[in-house]
C-alpha cells in the first residue's frame, strides 16, 4: 500500500512552522496512543504512521529532502539513518551516477563533473549505520528525568578479528577482478557502465583467510545492553542521541550513533502544556463556600493552597515552579490547579432538610452570579 503524504498524516499544511508540526503531532499522538485504544489495531497503525511522519518533518534537513523528493528520500532499502529496520536517505540521483560513471583510474565520473560533489570511496573506511529505538516512558520519568537500560541487537565488531575480517596472520590484498577499484566497468557504446564488483562487494580488497567468527565481514550481530540517561523535561517526540552505540563501521570506519525517540504515557491526574502542568482537584461544597486550606498533589510531593470563601468551580490556582523542568535549562514551568466544586449526589433525609433550610435562608446576595444571569435573561422569559 502506498504511503500517505506526511503532511496529510499530521493534518497540516506544507507551509506550517516547526512549532505547528509539533503541536499537531502531540494532539494526534494522544488521540491514537495505544493506551487510550487498547486492542485497536487501526489506532496502533495510525500511531506508528504519525510517528514516522513527525520524525521526517520535525528535522529541518529531512523535511527539505521530503519536500524535494517525497517518500523516495527515505527509501527503507538504504543503509543511512535508521540502519537496519529504520528509515534511510536514498538519493534519487544515484541511478544517474551509475549510468554516467566514468572509466577506470579512480577518476571522477561524468555525473560528478556535470553536477558537482563527490561520493565516499567504497574501498575506504565506512562509518556504521545510525539506528533508531522507540522508547515509551512514564509521565513522571519524562518530567523528573531517569536512567533506562535498553537491550538492542545490532552489528558490532567481531570479537575474534576485532573488525578486520581476517584470521590472525592473514592480510587483505587487492581484488584481482576489479583491480582494487571496487567496481567493474563495462563499455556500452558511448557510455561506460560501472557496477559493484561481485567478488569483493565494492571494497576493492579480498581477504586471504577470512575470519572464522564472522566469515570475513568484520562485524557480527550481537545483543547489547545500553544505559540511557533521560534528562528532566523531555516530552513525546524528544530525540536523544547515544554517540557510538549504532552499528560498527567497516574497514576501520567509525561507529554509528543510536537515536532514541521518546513516547510519554498519559498520566491519570496531570496533563502537560509545554513546561506547565495542569490538574483538576475536587473540593467539597462547604470548603468552597466557607474557604479552606486543602492539600493538592505535585510530582514531587504534596503542596497546600488556600481557598478563599466563595471559591467557584473552574477557579485556577498557580503553584510557581512546580511544573516540568525546561529541557533547555530555562527554569521550571508552573502547576495550575483547577478547582472542581463537588455537589453532593446521595443525601439522606436529615441532610436534605438542612439544605432546604439553608436555601430558605439565602437571598439574592448569596448567589450574585445567579442573580446577574437571570436579570439578563428576563426578556427571554416574557
Amino acid at each position: 500500500m502506498a504511503k500517505r503524504d506526511y503532511y496529510e498524516v499530521l493534518e497540516i499544511e506544507r507551509t506550517v512552522t516547526a512549532d505547528e508540526i509539533k503541536k499537531s503531532y502531540r494532539k494526534l499522538a494522544v488521540k491514537f496512543h495505544p493506551d487510550k485504544n487498547p486492542g485497536d489495531k487501526t489506532a496502533e497503525e495510525k500511531f506508528k504512521e504519525i510517528g514516522e511522519a513527525y520524525e521526517a518533518l520535525s528535522d529541518t534537513q529531512k523535511r527539505a529532502a521530503y519536500d524535494k523528493y517525497g517518500h523516495a528520500a527515505f527509501d527503507s532499502r538504504s543503509r543511512g539513518f535508521g540502519g537496519r529496520g529504520g528509515e534511510g536517505f536514498h538519493d534519487p540521483f544515484d541511478i544517474f551516477r551509475e549510468a554516467f560513471a566514468g572509466g577506470g583510474g579512480g577518476g571522477g565520473s561524468i555525473f560528478e563533473e556535470l553536477f558537482g560533489g563527490s561520493r565516499q570511496d567504497p574501498t575506504g573506511p565506512q562509518r556504521g549505520a545510525d539506528l533508531r529505538y522507540d522508547m515509551e516512558i512514564l509521565f513522571e520519568e519524562a518530567v523528573l528525568g531517569c536512567e533506562k537500560e535498553i537491550t538492542l541487537t545490532k552489528l558490532d565488531a567481531c570479537e575474534v578479528c576485532h573488525g578486520s575480517g581476517a584470521e590472525t596472520g592473514s592480510s587483505r590484498k587487492s581484488c584481482p577482478t576489479c583491480g582494487g577499484r571496487g567496481q567493474v566497468i563495462t563499455a556500452r557504446g558511448i557510455f561506460s557502465i560501472a557496477q559493484t564488483c561481485s567478488r569483493c562487494e565494492g571494497s576493492g580488497q579480498i581477504i586471504e583467510k577470512p575470519c572464522r567468527g564472522c566469515g570475513g565481514a568484520g562485524r557480527k550481530e550481537r545483543t547489547s545492553k545500553i544505559k540511557v540517561k533521560i534528562p528532566p523535561g523531555v516530552d513525546t517526540g524528544s530525540r536523544l542521541r547515544s554517540t557510538g552505540n549504532g552499528e560498527a563501521g567497516m574497514r576501520g570506519g567509525a561507529q554509528g550513533d543510536l537515536y532514541i525517540i521518546l513516547h510519554v504515557k498519559a498520566h491519570e491526574i496531570f496533563q502537560r502544556e509545554g513546561d506547565d502542568l495542569i490538574c483538576e482537584v475536587p473540593v467539597q461544597f462547604v470548603q468552597a463556600a466557607l474557604g479552606a486550606d486543602i492539600e493538592v498533589p505535585t510530582l514531587s510531593g504534596k503542596a497546600q493552597i488556600k481557598l478563599p470563601p466563595g471559591t467557584q468551580t473552574n477557579t485556577l490556582f498557580r503553584l510557581k515552579g512546580k511544573g516540568a523542568k525546561n529541557v533547555q535549562g530555562y527554569g521550571h514551568g508552573d502547576l495550575h490547579v483547577r478547582v472542581i466544586v463537588e455537589v453532593p449526589s446521595h443525601l439522606n433525609g436529615a441532610q436534605k432538610a438542612k439544605l432546604q433550610e439553608f436555601a430558605e435562608l439565602c437571598d439574592a446576595n448569596v448567589n450574585p452570579i445567579s442573580r446577574g444571569f437571570f436579570e439578563k435573561a428576563k426578556a427571554l422569559f416574557r
